[in-house]
């Protein structure tokens, strides 16, 4: 088994006994599968269930793989309207593991990898896309001081940023040349809209499987996955839910709507979803749509070729990793017919 597979159980019981406030080893740790970034690790001790989440271990991008990022946001949000489990420990001295990792509560419950939710009926399903819609507005909501989270990110300019920042990832871990994404940077520069001034706390990958729902009922009990969190542009969370419900069902590790008929599943609309979170945030009009799901595009386009390129390097956590490489194009150009024909 690769190092990114596998923990010294011995060494990192002992560390956690001393740092872990009832923690009792011996443990078991068994890698969840999925997940392409950040290998997660399901930690059975003595003392009861945890989840371990690491870095993988390597070279990096610089402010890839933040762990100590995701820590600190979830903890902040313990409070608040935003379902998340309950912290415990982050650990920065890389000799435990090998990498930076923390220590959260595991939360019993389901995953959902299908847009479609095949295992539920419509009413439930309904109730999910409400709920999931309820608590994105919910986490756009939060008051950034109250959590102390005013420095998480730098406010304002959030798209500008983005877009340099993902533009250099991208150049960073090109393998080819693509001629949609080079279209697609250059559309991007030219129709960046006029900072509006509106900074939330953003997820950076807000999407259906990276919520634990709740064992029985349409509620999610925890929020997970906070790599790309940071301050920055609402509208930059709601435009990527939508740009993956837009993706084909098969959409390699993205699973989306489209061509699915909506209302025999129960699911609404693009419109609806929209408008409702909308109505939930006392939002009258969005100007710029077309924009802010092409920089989706682009932004997940960018993240995959980091994939597919770490996969080509052998530190990718996941097997599947090979997906990566071939979704770079068709996520280019998807974003290209968007501009070319309107949201």
């Amino acid at each position: 088994m690769s190092q990114v597979d596998t923990l010294d159980t011995e060494r990192l019981a002992a560390y956690l006994e001393a740092n872990v406030a009832g923690f009792k080893g011996p443990i078991t740790a068994d890698k969840f599968e999925g997940g392409q970034s950040n290998p997660t690790f399901h930690i059975k001790a003595a003392s009861g269930e945890y989840v371990l989440r690491r870095q993988p271990p390597g070279k990096l991008l610089k402010s890839a793989h933040a762990v100590d990022r995701e820590f600190r946001v979830m903890n902040a949000l313990q409070n608040t309207d935003v379902p998340v489990p309950r912290m415990y420990h982050l650990c920065e001295d890389r000799d435990v593991v090998g990498s930076m990792f923390y220590i959260m509560e595991f939360c019993q419950g389901r995953i959902f990898w299908d847009a479609a939710i095949p295992e539920v009926d419509n009413a439930q399903r309904t109730a999910m896309y409400e709920e999931m819609n309820r608590v994105l507005a919910a986490l756009h909501g939060v008051d950034l001081e109250a959590v102390g989270l005013t420095d998480y990110g730098k406010p304002g300019s959030y798209f500008e940023r983005q877009l340099g920042r993902w533009s250099k990832q991208y150049r960073a871990s090109e393998i080819n040349h693509i001629q949609a994404m080079e279209d697609l940077m250059e559309w991007l520069e030219k129709n960046k809209p006029a900072d509006d001034g509106q900074v939330s706390l953003v997820h950076g990958d807000y999407r259906l499987d990276n919520m634990m729902w709740h064992p029985t009922e349409p509620r999610v009990i925890a929020v997970l996955d906070w790599e790309l969190s940071t301050l920055g542009h609402p509208l930059a969370d709601l435009a990527y839910q939508c740009m993956q419900l837009r993706m084909p069902p098969e959409g390699g590790n993205l699973s989306g709507l489209q061509g699915k008929d909506r209302e025999a599943l129960g699911i609404p609309t693009e419109q609806e979803y929209v408008k409702a979170y909308c109505e939930r945030r006392g939002i009258d009009h969005i100007d710029h749509w077309e924009f802010y799901l092409a920089f989706s595009f682009f932004r997940l386009a960018a993240i995959a070729q980091g994939v597919a390129k770490r996969a080509q390097e052998g530190n990718a956590s996941s097997k599947k990793a090979g997906w990566a490489a071939q979704v770079v194009e068709p996520l280019a150009s998807m974003a290209m017919q968007i501009v070319r024909e309107g949201a």
